[in-house]
């Protein structure tokens, strides 16, 4: 059995290359040792193994100066282009990791992107502007799929049927709640019960839709049979509704908190309280980027208490 030459199994470390590179530029070891930071033995050492190893001689010895050899003027070829490819790769993580550059993208539904994310992407992009943010709009039953098909990095939302391919990270805590003008007379109900929707007109999302599932199970625990005058496809026809004065909407809270009509009164429902929770949703499994770590602690400050401004509650 022919055996294997051992110069082929030998691995050069960076070091030594690095070493190796200096000498054979420099052509003294004192000269490498000092642009290296070590010292001239710790070279002599890191270029005999690299010898060793290879089993060739790279440098002739003289009294004043090392000469390369014809091996010496090959290996430095591919030592110039192996530490060029190892710089490249640290400087590319580098920019990664120090946000000089890498890219963000999240899905989100319209409704909830437009009230949550224009003040955390404008503080990002002031902070990294070499970074990219990509929103992925999408309807709330596409949602699931984007992040479990990686079309993004994650998701923000919360999904209709979490199983056990997702991962969920709680961003907000959220309930669902009454949005009503501040003339309504709900408005002044200190503390309102499902019970207090009795006889009300409402405004509530189509059957089918996660929040109505949530909504009508929680009526029919209160004993209350909802009066539902609008059913809407999205939230936001939901709030401005509420706002010309056609109907209270029930909707999560945080949709409310967030949205542009500041003058809507949002009264949590109790007697039964319904969570409906915000979450960071990624696929299990998969790490994110360092740039999406730092938009989402962007996002948190300005979701914080007085990071951003919130609608009147009562």
């Amino acid at each position: 059995m022919n055996q294997a030459n051992p110069a082929h199994a030998f691995s050069p470390t960076l070091r030594q290359l690095r070493a190796f590179l200096s000498v054979y530029r420099l052509r003294k070891l004192r000269a490498a040792a000092d642009q290296l930071f070590v010292t001239q033995s710790a070279i002599s050492v890191l270029i005999r193994q690299l010898e060793d190893g290879l089993q060739t001689r790279l440098f002739d010895r003289t009294t004043r100066s090392l000469a390369p050899t014809q091996a010496a003027h090959e290996v430095a070829v591919m030592a110039e282009r192996i530490l060029r490819d190892v710089d490249a790769l640290s400087t590319t993580f580098g920019d990664l990791s120090g946000l000089r550059r890498g890219r963000v993208s999240l899905t989100i539904t319209p409704t909830l992107a437009g009230m949550l994310l224009p003040e955390a992407i404008r503080a990002f992009s002031q902070q990294h502007p070499e970074v990219q943010v990509v929103v992925d709009d999408c309807a709330p039953e596409q949602f699931s799929s984007r992040v479990l098909g990686e079309h993004v990095d994650f998701g923000i939302g919360t999904p209709e049927r979490a199983g056990g391919e997702l991962e969920l990270q709680t961003l907000m805590r959220d309930q669902l709640c009454l949005v009503c003008p501040p003339d309504h007379a709900l408005a002044a109900v200190k503390t309102l019960r499902w019970s207090h929707l009795q006889g009300h007109r409402v405004i509530a999302g189509r059957p089918g839709y996660g929040v109505r599932q949530l909504v009508d199970l929680a009526a029919a625990q209160a004993g209350v049979t909802l009066q539902v005058v609008n059913e809407v496809s999205f939230l936001s026809t939901g709030l401005w509704m509420a706002a010309s004065g056609m109907a209270p909407c029930i909707m999560p809270s945080a949709y409310a908190s967030y949205s542009h009509y500041r003058e809507l009164v949002v009264k949590p429902l109790h007697a039964p309280k319904v969570s409906r929770d915000l979450y960071v949703v990624t696929k299990k499994g998969r790490s994110l980027p360092a740039a999406c770590q730092v938009f989402l602690d962007t996002l948190r400050a300005t979701l914080a208490p007085g990071g951003t401004r919130k609608r009147r509650t009562g």
